[in-house]
């Protein structure tokens, strides 16, 4: 096994010997596994945004050249690059260029504010820095700029123009601070050599949804995400033929693998990216692009159903809506069986690994009423009182997991470290859950105090 970058914690060997045993971890990196999908499905469309529609052998070319084109400028392998972007076909076409290219891409929200954007930047000593030109009112390149002054490592800033704009650098330019800026649109050279690269690496870092006043970054190694994904799409029984709609920012864990976007390009599926949440974006694209898969939140799926008799769409293709965040109410749960004709499906993910949802063919209580059972066969999983003994089942207390996709410890935060992690690699969560008889979880919020 190759050694993590630095300042992340690896599994202990035993259970790296378990996961490769178990098939779980099979040593392929996503972007390698980008070039095998557009060998099986090169003419079917993988990308979907407005009138652009891609197929897998066009966004694996893409890839290819955008790759290139970032060693062009400077980008080597273990370089850190913070990406901010929007549900396009960019966003996907850059991360998994930046993964050719050996660079770490880190996911930024898009609500993510300025001053957590310069604190992304100084955590991971991030060289590179993605993001719109402008966006809702902020000029990222003006707010890069300031972060290049403070920060001597930033020396890489691409920018993604509004359609019809032009970058007002026109193309690559230097500041006084030694800075690069570059439209992204230009980052495109002829494809290299394959780099060699590991599985065992870190892939990119998410951004943990903890709340601990300080950026927690969740190292995803090409291994663990690959097997999350692909686990993720059989659990729901994904094909070719279904077509994911990414209406939650694609930055976020449960939008880009579970499955997500990178669980429907593993199966030939195709993904429809959309930049808004409003029913009276989204659901004109449910009924033109015969959506069949889609992942919201509560609040989403109910303005869906609100709007409905407004917003007229054709949703019968929908088989599955995926309920991510606060428990759904039973209530909006058997709206949707009426309205969309399909069960809704709750789901608990979080960025640094755990995935815990119902299957399909479980009973409608357990669908309705329960979160269902952790995706992999290997998830440990334990619910524990302030002593940290287990607690028995229908008894409510804290969450804790390991496993093949749930990280060892966070980025460069030993301290955090400390607090988050048992003494035998558990997880702890800092989300309240309760086990049922048959064995599924409920999870119910999330700690009044996080350890």
């Amino acid at each position: 096994m190759a050694p993590m970058l630095d300042g992340c914690t690896p599994w202990p060997e035993v259970f790296v010997d378990r996961y490769w045993a178990a098939g779980h971890w099979r040593g392929n990196t996503l972007d390698n596994l980008m070039r095998g999908w557009a060998l099986q499905y090169g003419p079917r469309t993988a990308l979907v945004h407005r009138d652009t529609r891609l197929t897998y052998a066009a966004l694996n070319r893409r890839v290819d050249r955008m790759a290139a084109g970032f060693r062009l400028r400077g980008i080597r392998p273990g370089h850190r690059v913070v990406v901010q972007l929007p549900n396009v076909p960019e966003l996907v076409v850059t991360v998994f260029a930046l993964m050719r290219a050996g660079a770490v891409p880190v996911f930024c929200p898009l609500s993510h504010p300025a001053s957590g954007v310069a604190e992304l930047v100084r955590v991971t000593q991030a060289v590179g820095y993605v993001a719109a030109a402008d966006r809702r009112g902020l000029d990222h390149t003006a707010l890069a700029a300031d972060i290049a002054a403070r920060w001597p490592f930033l020396r890489r800033v691409f920018t993604l123009d509004a359609p019809g704009a032009s970058s007002p650098y026109g193309g690559l330019t230097t500041d006084p601070s030694g800075c690069q800026y570059s439209p992204l649109g230009a980052i495109d050279a002829a494809p290299e050599p394959a780099l060699m690269q590991s599985a065992d690496q870190v892939a990119f870092f998410l951004l943990s949804g903890g709340d601990t006043g300080e950026p927690l970054l969740v190292p995803r190694t090409h291994n663990d995400f690959a097997y999350q994904a692909r686990a993720a799409a059989e659990s729901v029984s994904l094909t070719e033929d279904d077509v994911y709609l990414a209406v939650l920012p694609a930055d976020s864990p449960f939008a880009f693998g579970s499955p997500g976007i990178v669980g429907t390009l593993s199966v030939g599926g195709t993904v429809v990216l959309v930049e808004s949440p409003e029913a009276a974006e989204c659901l004109p694209v449910v009924e033109r692009e015969r959506v069949t898969v889609t992942s919201v939140v509560p609040e989403v799926a109910r303005l869906w159903l609100d709007a409905l008799p407004t917003v007229r769409a054709d949703l019968s293709g929908l088989r599955l809506v995926q309920i991510d965040g606060a428990p759904l109410d039973r209530a909006t749960a058997d709206r949707i069986g009426s309205a969309w004709g399909c069960r809704p499906q709750q789901v608990f993910g979080m960025a640094e690994g755990l995935l815990v949802l119902p299957r399909p063919d479980d009973p409608e209580e357990t669908v309705l009423t329960t979160h269902g059972r952790p995706l992999s066969p290997d998830d440990q999983i334990r619910i524990v009182d302030a002593d940290g003994g287990n607690v028995p089942d229908g008894e409510p207390g804290e969450l804790l997991a390991r496993g093949p996709y749930t990280l060892r410890g966070y980025y460069r935060a030993p301290e955090q470290n400390a607090r988050s992690f048992t003494p035998d690699g558990y997880f702890r969560t800092g989300h309240l859950a309760r086990r049922t008889a048959d064995g599924d979880l409920v999870v119910t919020g999330r700690l009044t105090v996080v350890p």
